[in-house]
């Protein structure tokens, strides 16, 4: 049976890995609909090369661009946030969410419609509003498959296991450019030093997030609305090789990891197969005997302070961890300007977070989410 997808997301390395297995299974897979941010001649070059029916850029500015590029290539097109909301509603039947930050709640949140499976990169959608986001897909019957290669990992080690079974739940993270780092050298960290991933190319964002570690709270943030658990059922441990992506601890001391190699196709093919496994190219398989030796250690959270921010703002709960991916991507931007240093990225999320109430609310719906957010910027961009 041919599933369509749309592409949330579809110029990004997430959305570049989903194109790529989409390619690979023709029979099986079809591209629909693809929505782009702010490159117009990208979106337009990917609806073309994919066969889609219908592209949406975010930017409203990016239309004329966006007309011009798909001009006599018959695909229909629209440029604003309508234009994403008319891609979202096109029939298909899975959609992956890959839109960066914030930004990607709203389309993630009209995405959860009877019947569909949404294929989850957009990590924020859940650490901004993930009580609301849950209950609204348990209520309409969607499917929420992750597509974060560390917890696609742990959903396929835990299996037909109830979330009664698990003791703990662990994710890895590779260090990032400064595993090794002093705090000194951390400290004059130059942007393009903090971009050099060791195993992925990523966007921007993602890329500093990884260097300062606050990635992987986002993601403990995620992971404890995905499978139901308390935030101290959750760890992180540094793994280098990015070999084992998750582990789950049972109740009866046994512990299973999920394994793969450190390539984003992994997870898609996985969340695109839904249930039916997709063939992956000879390139994609994990030979152990020709991996360096493993290795696992426990994050400096002196070092690294903002994976500490995001355990915290996890333990707190109601509206702190929205606050804190707000105040965060105003951060990630000031540091890619070169307005603050390195460690100015973990200082102003602290100060946001640490001005706001303690005893606010988790939202309840996005509008509630989107204004919690707002408000965070504002008084990030204030601090600045």
């Amino acid at each position: 049976m041919l599933r369509t997808v749309t592409l949330l997301g579809a110029t990004g390395s997430i959305g570049r890995s989903t194109r790529e297995v989409v390619a690979e299974n023709p029979d099986r897979l079809a591209i629909s609909a693809v929505v782009g941010g702010r490159d117009a001649a990208a979106l337009a070059k990917v609806a073309i090369e994919t066969g889609a029916r219908f592209a949406a850029l975010a930017d409203e500015g990016g239309a004329a661009a966006l007309a011009a590029a798909l001009s006599g290539s018959g695909i229909a097109h629209g440029a604003g946030r309508s234009a994403v909301f008319d891609a979202v509603a096109m029939p298909s039947d899975i959609v992956v969410s890959a839109i960066s930050g914030a930004a990607g709640l709203e389309a993630t949140f009209a995405a959860l419609t009877p019947g569909r499976v949404v294929a989850l990169a957009n990590k924020e959608s859940l650490v901004c509003a993930g009580a609301a986001v849950m209950a609204r897909a348990q209520a309409v019957g969607v499917r929420i498959l992750p597509l974060d290669s560390e917890h696609n990992a742990l959903f396929q080690v835990l299996g037909t296991e109830p979330i009664s079974a698990i003791r703990t739940m662990t994710l890895t993270a590779s260090g990032g450019p400064f595993r090794t780092w002093s705090v000194e050298q951390i400290a004059a960290a130059r942007p393009e030093q903090a971009l050099a991933h060791p195993n992925y190319a990523m966007g921007a964002k993602i890329t500093i997030d990884s260097a300062s570690m606050m990635n992987k709270g986002l993601e403990l943030i995620e992971a404890c609305f995905l499978f139901g658990l308390r935030h101290d059922q959750l760890d992180v441990l540094v793994h280098p090789q990015q070999i084992v992506h998750g582990l789950v601890t049972f109740r009866d001391g046994s512990v299973s990891a999920g394994m793969a190699v450190p390539d984003m196709r992994v997870a898609a093919a996985h969340c695109l197969g839904v249930d039916g496994r997709l063939d992956a190219p000879p390139t994609r398989f994990l030979d152990l005997a020709l991996t360096a030796p493993l290795a696992f250690e426990r994050p400096d959270l002196v070092r690294f302070p903002a994976l500490g921010l995001a355990m915290a703002a996890l333990a707190q709960g109601g509206a702190m961890p929205g606050i804190l991916n707000a105040a965060n991507e105003i951060a990630v931007a000031a540091y890619l300007a070169g307005a603050i240093n390195f460690p100015g990225i973990a200082a102003l999320v602290e100060a946001v977070c640490s001005q706001s109430a303690p005893q606010m609310a988790a939202p309840a719906d996005v509008a509630a989410a989107l204004a919690i957010d707002q408000d965070a910027r504002k008084r990030a961009r204030a601090l600045l």
